[in-house]
């Protein structure tokens, strides 16, 4: 009877532990999980952002937004004519607000563990962009001020 107990509590030991996303806190742990293929998913905290708009500065939105990652391109040195390394993502959503529009968020990281956050909104039906905004700030790692986690499964 011990010994099923022991397993028991083993097992469900072990499941709580796989279970618990894992934070990833800067750019060499988000390119392992990714090449490993691992689930990955992302939450920016847009009000602690940098928000630039139409070329100016401007308060950001106390607003919060996450999403998982799919499909990402990582590029190498040089590999593009950029000077340092960095992976992309994105996504399109059809969403209603006042009417139907794409939102569109793209995520730029750095191998200096600067993101940059493109949010745009372009009309459903002639695809003119109606607003772009990016957002600038870094993948927190638990000690510092950035506004980007991302977390592993």
């Amino acid at each position: 009877m011990k010994k099923i107990v022991l397993v028991i509590t083993l097992l469900v030991v072990s499941i709580v532990l796989i279970a618990k996303p894992t934070q990833l806190k800067n750019f060499a742990d988000l390119m392992e999980a990714l090449r490993a293929g691992r689930e990955v998913k992302v939450v920016a905290e847009y009000g602690k952002c940098k928000l630039i708009s139409g070329n100016e500065e401007k308060v950001a939105p106390n607003a919060i937004g996450g999403m998982g990652i799919d499909v990402w391109e990582y590029f190498a040195p040089m590999s593009i004519g950029n000077p340092t390394a960095f992976v992309v993502f994105s996504q399109t959503k059809l969403i209603n607000y006042g009417g139907y529009i794409y939102n569109y968020g793209k995520f730029r990281v750095g191998d200096d563990n600067k993101v940059k956050i493109t949010a745009q909104y372009a009309n459903a039906n002639d695809f003119n962009i109606e607003m772009d905004e990016n957002f600038f700030t870094e993948i927190n790692d638990g000690k510092n001020e950035g506004a980007v986690y991302f977390y592993a499964e």
